[in-house]
């Protein structure tokens, strides 16, 4: 079994803190874990204003010398989060993995940026500060595959599909859905990917903070290659911890083998001319 540990946590304005408490945190869910898994842009508010101010540069700054530290001195997994990472003069949303002897297993930055205007008033544009990825990133650790995505990177299935095709077993996402779209599409796009790809998939949510600008759904999950819910959190500061059969994924792409029928053939013909404002492929 592979034992997997979410941290639902509540950042704040102060990074010295939040850095503080995650600390205190993940050595608290890494008791009897293989890897533990934080929300996304864990160690600053989520206001696109701010994340250039809480900007860390690889491979320094006091958040991945925490991580790192974290990794190592409790022989985990630790899969970040994600955070404001500065490069040059753009800065990502990235999601950074160590391994359990403190060393650096990989990244995602955020494919897709969060630029909204939601009915109920949530309006938010990442791409005011934030510089979109563009990489495919699966982790090869001792024990499993991890896929990652980010928060808004879940409603877009090609990459999930990406992600399977690449050998992930469990694919970890970060995320701050709010509440507008996380009761009605949180559970549901997790469940969904999961079942699209018959991979696990564990989604991190911050908190929730009534008083913050932008307030989290919290209700962090994990879900099997079936679609079960396997745990869940509540709204506040807590941990989840699940252990994961991962030989799952084999047993249900064996009996369900949706990925060996794929058509390949014919997606390539008509994927260009499936693009929204190039007509329909029957029209």
């Amino acid at each position: 079994m592979f034992v997997l540990a979410i941290c639902q946590f509540r950042p704040g304005p102060n990074k010295d803190d939040n850095l503080s408490r995650a600390r205190a945190m993940i050595d608290t869910a890494a008791t009897g874990a293989d890897m533990v898994l934080l929300p996304e842009m864990f160690n600053c508010p989520y206001q696109a204003d701010l994340f250039p101010v809480f900007a860390e540069t690889w491979p320094d700054g006091n958040t991945l010398e925490m991580l790192r530290a974290a990794a190592r001195e409790n022989g985990i997994i630790l899969a970040g989060g994600s955070i404001p990472e500065r490069d040059g003069d753009r800065i990502y949303n990235t999601c950074f993995v160590f391994g359990p002897d403190g060393s650096f297993l990989g990244r995602h930055r955020k494919m897709h940026l969060f630029d909204v205007q939601l009915e109920g008033g949530v309006a938010f544009r990442e791409s005011e500060t934030l510089t979109a990825g563009d990489e495919v990133n699966v982790v090869a650790t001792e024990k499993a595959r991890l896929g990652l995505a980010i928060c808004y990177d879940m409603r877009f299935p090609e990459l999930f599909r990406l992600l399977a095709l690449a050998g992930a077993q469990l694919v970890v996402v970060p995320g701050n859905f709010n509440l507008v779209t996380g009761p009605a599409h949180w559970e549901l796009l997790a469940r969904a990917r999961a079942v699209d790809n018959q991979v696990f998939v564990a989604a991190a949510c911050c908190a929730r903070d009534p008083s913050a600008p932008y307030t989290a759904y919290g209700h962090s999950l994990v879900v099997d290659p079936w679609g079960t819910v396997l745990a869940r959190a509540g709204q506040g500061e807590e941990i989840i911890r699940v252990a994961l059969p991962l030989d799952e994924v084999v047993r249900v792409r064996n009996s369900l083998p949706l990925l060996r029928h794929r058509r390949s053939d014919l997606y390539a013909k008509f994927f260009s001319i499936m693009e929204p404002g190039k007509g329909n492929a029957r029209g």
